[in-house]
Formats: structure tokens, sequence, C-alpha cells
């Protein structure tokens, strides 16, 4: 067994992997950009080395950089983890040259499964059944459009490299396809360095159906049972669980035996992730992801097994630890990650600092992360996985939403909001599964309601603890020492103005002995480990306030309620003329400007185009114009909310 690994990634996959490797005592070494200095992964590892800077192409993306590290460090083994290199054949070779072990598939098999295109033409050759489509080597958009017509639409444009929904767009008419095509290449040449694409047809109310497949240099091939990846956004996986629901003997044993076969067709070693596309009776092949795959704790959780150990061991030359026949499903595991982004504006990556982060407790948490750390904009990005393991399905789901309503997470935006109405759901209940669900059920990115009485009450009792002035030293029974809103004639009360979004409420707090009053109901309050216990009437809440200045956050039932303290007295911010300023949705970089100052321009037209986090975006015109300034440049990294473009 090795006695030093270093680890190329970062996060929480780099978390993952040491946690592993610690515990079979093995010395890890981890890399970083200089983005990542601080970050947890570093913390963990036994030894660390700067890589270059933040951009992952200057940094984890850099073979060489990471194969001087792992030599200076000592290392006879590097685990690539999961993205970034773990798929990148020139790689592997490059670390096997070195006297590097790499710790995944050879080089071939990476090369055999690295083209989607490629890997369809192999399957179909080894008769498992594919989507109809074209997986050609022609890329000309002429042809690619004359395929999608002959395949008929809806199509799937899908990046031939590479994965993780990136260069993917539904196309639903040939009018379309133009846009898509242009869109998904860029994608896929920023995310993979190779924009070739393949056309599908695009399947209707599928499921997304993955077989985690193992092999190891001694020729023993076995599959560890199947993965439902089907909740999905961006084409991005969202909540995974094991086994499948509604998973047959028969179909389980048909699909798992598939699996095993594409292992053996390319010699496949090591950890390797065989999907599907499911619809009715059918499934289809879609590609082999030749790594550990994001998702794979679920098939820990009911396998007992860890893959990552599975994973040192074979790299290291031993066989499997187990057959097939002593592999056994022990319950059901639900798997949900917990994104910085913003459902409610179209999954735009939010980054900032994590102010606040508080995990539930009983459950598997899998993350890079701590209280205070940011989240940066060269990276993916997640936060979390949360992992639940119940005796069956049901189970596993009540400890789902329980560890969802203890989730506390503050600084960034996230979609807590989003696994929370998914959990909750009685569609994912009824194990009612498909690629759409979030799109069949809008319902579940509904922003929350409005912020309950309680939550405003926690609010002014924050605020009035606060804002007590100090008792007067000289004499305490001076009416200036009083902090009840005492007057002269009158019950005492004080006002407040608090903003929720665009909304702003007047609430009066009447000050009494031992609490306050909103209205008809008395409020008191205690606090203890950071939890208000108030009550409200007759009813007993248990929040949680933070206050950064004016910005106040009350979580109930991990719900994170954002209030603003508006101060009468102070300064109202000027506000801008004008109504054709074009803001930054997210934070990202410029890609291409694609107008000039003075252009007339329709509504609907592309400005320009942003990217953030390996996702592009199109900037477009709301509305007819003229356009004033140009306020970026191709290369410009840029803000949320950052002007870019002024129409007149």
């Amino acid at each position: 067994m090795f006695k030093t690994i270093l680890i190329a990634n970062r996060g929480e996959i780099a978390c993952r992997i040491i946690r592993t490797a610690r515990a079979m005592g093995i010395r890890t070494v981890a890399v970083y950009s200089d983005a990542d200095a601080n970050a947890r992964h570093v913390a963990m590892a036994d030894a660390a080395h700067g890589i270059g800077p933040a951009p992952a192409r200057d940094s984890y993306l850099r073979g060489e950089a990471i194969i001087a590290a792992a030599l200076a460090s000592g290392a006879q083994a590097v685990h690539p983890g999961y993205g970034f290199l773990s798929e990148n054949a020139e790689f592997a070779e490059a670390c096997a040259a070195a006297g590097l072990v790499f710790i995944g598939p050879p080089a071939a098999a990476i090369r055999a499964m690295g083209s989607k295109s490629a890997a369809k033409a192999l399957m179909e050759r080894s008769g498992v059944p594919l989507v109809p489509g074209y997986h050609g080597a022609d890329q000309s958009p002429a042809l690619l459009a004359a395929e999608a017509a002959r395949i008929g639409f809806p199509v799937l444009i899908k990046a031939s490299a590479g994965g993780g929904g990136k260069g993917m767009r539904i196309v639903r008419a040939a009018a379309e396809f133009d846009q898509a095509l242009a869109l998904a290449k860029g994608e896929a040449r920023a995310s993979f360095g190779d924009d070739q694409v393949l056309v599908e047809r695009y399947l209707q109310k599928p499921r997304h159906i993955e077989v985690q497949v193992f092999a190891d240099g001694q020729g023993n091939t076995l599959h560890l049972f199947e993965r439902d990846c089907s909740i999905q956004r961006r084409h991005q996986k969202v909540v995974e669980e094991a086994p499948a629901p509604g998973m047959t003997d028969a179909r389980r044993a048909a699909m798992g035996e598939a699996a095993c076969a594409a292992a053996r067709a390319i010699g496949y070693v090591g950890a390797g992730t065989v999907e599907f596309i499911s619809e009715a009776d059918d499934f289809f092949f879609m590609e082999m992801n030749t790594r550990l795959q994001v998702e794979h704790p679920v098939t820990e959780a009911i396998t007992g097994q860890d893959l990552v150990e599975w994973q040192l061991r074979v790299a290291a030359g031993q066989p499997l630890p187990c057959t097939q026949q002593q592999l056994r499903i022990q319950g059901h595991a639900i798997e949900v990650r917990v994104y910085a982004e913003d459902p409610a504006r179209d999954f735009a990556p939010s980054i900032g600092t994590l102010h606040h982060l508080r995990e539930p407790a009983g459950v598997r948490i899998d993350t890079g992360v701590r209280q205070g750390d940011a989240i940066p904009i060269h990276y993916d990005p997640m936060i979390a996985k949360l992992i639940v393991h119940g005796a069956d399905r049901a189970e596993a789901l009540r400890r789902l939403n329980r560890a969802l309503a203890q989730y506390e997470i503050a600084g960034v935006a996230t979609n807590l909001g989003l696994l929370r109405a998914i959990a909750a759901h009685p569609a994912f209940a009824a194990a009612a599964l498909d690629t759409g669900f979030i799109a069949n059920h809008p319902e579940v990115l509904a922003p929350p309601p409005a912020a309950p009485r309680c939550v405003l009450a926690a609010a002014i009792h924050r605020l009035l603890r606060d804002e007590a002035p100090p008792a007067a030293p000289g004499d305490p029974h001076s009416p200036w020492a009083l902090a009840n809103a005492w007057r002269l004639n009158g019950e005492g009360y004080q006002d407040f103005t608090l903003a929720e979004g665009e909304t702003r409420l007047g609430v009066r707090a009447h000050l009494l002995p031992g609490g306050f009053r909103l209205g008809s109901e008395m409020v008191e309050a205690t606090e203890a480990d950071g939890v208000t216990t108030l009550r409200l009437g007759n009813a007993s809440h248990r929040l949680r306030v933070l206050r950064r200045g004016p910005a106040l956050t009350v979580f109930l039932d991990g719900v994170g309620y954002a209030l603003t303290h508006i101060d009468p007295l102070a300064p109202r911010d000027a506000v801008p003329a004008g109504g054709g300023r074009i803001l930054a949705p997210m934070p990202g970089r410029v890609l291409d400007v694609l107008v000039r100052e003075g252009e007339a321009v329709s509504r609907g037209q592309v400005l320009l185009m942003l990217e953030a986090m390996k996702v592009q975006m199109r900037i477009t015109a709301p509305a007819d114009g003229t356009v004033a300034s140009l306020r970026c440049a191709a290369g410009d990294l840029v803000e949320d909310g950052a002007e870019l473009v002024t129409l007149d």
C-alpha cells in the first residue's frame, strides 16, 4: 500500500479522499491555488503545495505543476478525485511516465469513454441499446442541423467530452438550433477544451439511472447496484438516491450486466459509472464516467463499503475486496447537493462569505468549507452534500426532511429552499421521478412566504437588546437610564421599520416589564447557546437571529428570513435616473461584447456573453433602443449587479 498520495483536486472532493486515506494510515498531500491557500482541504492534509493562480486552467488543470508537487512531496501515487484532470488520459500517462501511480483507470480506458461519440459507437457494436442520434466526427453546423431534423425535435445537443451538464442544450424547434449549438460548443470549449458535440433525440419523461462498476487488475469486474439521479437542474444532478425506486431484480441484473460488459470491453480498472437513460420499459446507454462520482456516498450507504478505499487498494495492485455475490443492498439512501446559487434567478451562482454555517447532526455531510470561508467565482458552487440512510425509502425521506430543517447558511444565496420543497413534495414521496421533475413541478421554485409574526418578533427582540442604552452611572433611578421607551403621558413604545425584499413593514413594540407587546400579543424571549426561545401569545418558537449591521437573518426550521432594519434618520441612497441600465445577473467574466456604442438594438438581441462557474449566459436587450454606453469589455471580471450596458 502507498505511504503517501497526492490529491489533485480541491474542496469536498479532496476532504473526502483525505478522510479515507487517514483512516488507512496513508499520508496525504494537498494542492491549492492562490484562492484556496486557506481552504479546508489544505488544513486537513498532512502537507500542501501551491500550484498557481486562482483560475483552474492556471492551477488545478496544470498537470505538470501537480506532478512536480507530487514528486517534491515524496508521493507514490496521485488521486485525481472527480472533475478537473480525473478523466484526462494525457495526465494519467504523464503520471506513469513520472513514476507515479494514477489512482484511476488506464489511459486507454479513459480515451475509449472520454468521447461520448466514440463510446456510443463502441456500445452499439457491443449490443447495448442507444438513444437515436448522431455521434459522428463531421461537426459542420449545417450537417448537425440536418441530423437534428432527421432525428426529430426535440433534440439534445451534448458536449462529446466531459460531463456535468456543461455544453448541453435542449432544442425544441429547428429555428432555435443554430443559437443553441453555438452556446453548447462555447461551453464545451471553455469547460473541456473540446467543442465537439453529439445530437440525440430528447426523451420527454426519462429517468437518469447509473450503475457503479468496479474492476481490478486481476480481471474481476462487478457492479455495486444502481443510483437514480433523475432530479436535475441545468442538466446537473441535485438529488440522488440508491437503490432506484421501482427497480425490479430483473432490470437491475440486466443493467448491471450491461454496465460490467461496458467496463470489460475497454479493459477497465478502478471505479467507474455507466450512465443510462430510462423511459418506460426501455433503457439506453448514455455515457461512462471513468472516475468516482459525486453521488458515490449513497452507494456506500446501501452497501457498507468505502469506495475510496477500494480505489486505493485496486491501484496498489490488490484484488477487489469482495465478489458480486457477497454484495447486498441494505436499506435506502438519499443525497442532496447544497449549492451556493439562487434558484429564483435561473440558478445563478452566488459568491460571498459563509458568515453562518450550521450543519445538521446525525447525518453524513461531505463538505470542503467551514464557517467564515468564501465561495469563490472560479469553481463549482457546491457547498456540501447531505446524505441520509434509512431502513427503507420512507425512513430515509423522513430523515432528509428533518436534516434539511436543521441546515442553516447565511452569507450567500443557496438552494436549500428548493431542496426542502422537493423533499416535501408528494410526487417525490411517491417516487414519481423523471429529469423534468423541477420543470413539471414549478411550485418547488416558489419563494418562501413572507416572514411570519414570530420571525418579526425575534428581530425586534434582537434590535431592542442590541440598542438598549447603558445604565446611567450616576443615578440608576434617573428616567434617562430607562430602556423602556418611557413617555410622560401614555404607554411607552418604539417604532421599527423592517424591509423584507421590496416590502417595508412598520412594527410598533410596546415595552413592558419582562418583554414587549406586539398588538395584543405579549412577547417574551430568552437566549441560550445562540438560540432564541420566544413566546408569542400562547405559542413558543425556537429561532436563531444573526445580525450584521442593519441586516438581520432569522432562522426558523432552517429557513433563513432576510430582514433589514431601516433607520429613519439615516440618509437615503441616491436613486440613479434612467431605466436602461443592464446589470450583471451574477458575478462572472465577460466572454464577448457583441455591440458597439451608438448601435441600434432590438428587444431580445444578444448584447454580450457572460460566464461564471463554467456556465455561459446571454445578456439580451430588454427593449428596443440605442447603446448609450458600454461599461465592460471582453475579459473583464464583473460583480453581481455591476452595470454592463446603458441603453437609451
